[in-house]
């Protein structure tokens, strides 16, 4: 089948961003869409081109003083009743129209039509963002690609609707375990009910209340709540066991070990098992090139509420941003689309920045 991305599809982050929502790429599904990329980034003569599994790099050795990533995720989750896409008015309609495929038409629109930008840049157009981490294009290759990585400042174009988001929060989830005794529902007294127990552990984060952090001008808000619960043993037992699982959204000045400390202490008396954890990303503000992006976008940036990539470059001690023209809230809905006057901002903004 012919590539669909052709030149003149290339020249146009609309019609890119279309083409490649075009492309079925659900998760550990991406041959087909990261073919097609590495396919036209070989083509341009100013790009050296490596692929790793399903993740594709692309970069420019053009002796400049500093080196720039954009990056984007290739893959989608499943299809809702929402592919191919379609377009009504001033919106694109369709499955990764927001998440993410609009931003990684603005990197690959670049890649393929600026040969002399003022920073030597890195593509990294990667696969399996939205499913469990081991899968994870970037995780893949900061294991066994790190040098793809090295850079002064990233941009990872995920969905922020237009502005500058920064750094990131960190997440962990966790177990905590109430117990209590056996017993017939007819002789209760003689059991101690571990369900009941737990009324304790959600009162304590009914009356939480959390904190909020400001870094570099930028306002993280912290979360912690019950976000599954789980006991009982049959109708007519008393149950020894309940698990309440919770998640907790940490500001970035706090690493994971304080983040998990903070949890034992809110539950202090129960059993708190960690089950998963991820690490915040601080602003990045300070580097030279996100000053200088932060200037051609206009506009003041924002905490990001939520975890993205940016804390894989933040781990390597790579300042990161998050920045895309797609909406946030939209992303993984039924009804996801996205706004072609995002797309062409989006698309202007970062030229006014790369460009010589």
């Amino acid at each position: 089948m012919a590539n669909p991305l052709t030149p003149d599809v290339l020249v146009d982050p609309v019609e890119l961003t279309r083409t490649l929502v075009d492309i079925e790429s659900v998760s550990r599904q991406e041959q087909a869409i990261a073919d097609n990329v590495e396919e036209v980034l070989r083509l341009a003569s100013h790009l050296s081109v490596d692929r790793l599994g399903n993740t594709v790099m692309a970069r420019t050795n053009l002796g400049r003083g500093q080196r720039v990533v954009l990056a984007g995720h290739l893959d989608t989750v499943p299809i809702n009743d929402n592919f191919p896409s379609t377009v009504v008015d001033d919106l694109i309609y369709g499955c990764g129209t927001s998440d993410m495929k609009s931003g990684v038409a603005l990197a690959l629109h670049l890649a393929a039509t600026l040969p002399d930008p003022r920073y030597d840049l890195t593509f990294l157009f990667y696969e399996a963002e939205e499913i469990d981490s081991k899968y994870n294009g970037l995780r893949l290759v900061a294991e066994s690609r790190p040098e793809w990585l090295l850079a002064d400042f990233a941009v990872l174009l995920e969905p922020t609707y237009g502005v500058v988001e920064a750094g990131c929060q960190g997440t962990l989830r966790a177990l905590v375990r109430t117990t209590g005794r056996r017993a017939h529902t007819a002789r209760a007294w003689r059991g101690v009910n571990a369900i009941h127990a737990a009324g304790d552990v959600l009162r304590r984060l009914s009356d939480y209340r959390a904190r909020t952090v400001t870094i570099d001008g930028c306002t993280y808000r912290e979360g912690l709540n019950a976000v599954k619960i789980h006991g009982g043993v049959a109708g007519n037992v008393v149950p020894d066991e309940c698990v309440i699982e919770v998640n907790m959204r940490f500001a970035p000045d706090r690493t994971e070990k304080q983040a998990l400390e903070h949890v034992h202490e809110v539950f202090e008396g129960y059993e708190v098992e960690l089950t998963d954890s991820a690490p915040g990303a601080m602003p990045g503000l300070s580097a030279a090139p996100a000053r200088e992006f932060l200037t051609a976008v206009g506009a003041e940036p924002a905490a990001k509420l939520g975890w993205t990539d940016v804390a894989r470059f933040a781990a390597l001690g790579i300042p990161a941003l998050n920045y895309g023209p797609g909406d946030p809230l939209l992303a993984h809905a039924p009804d996801e689309h996205v706004e072609i006057g995002k797309i062409r901002d989006g698309a202007t903004t970062l030229h006014r920045w790369l460009a010589s």
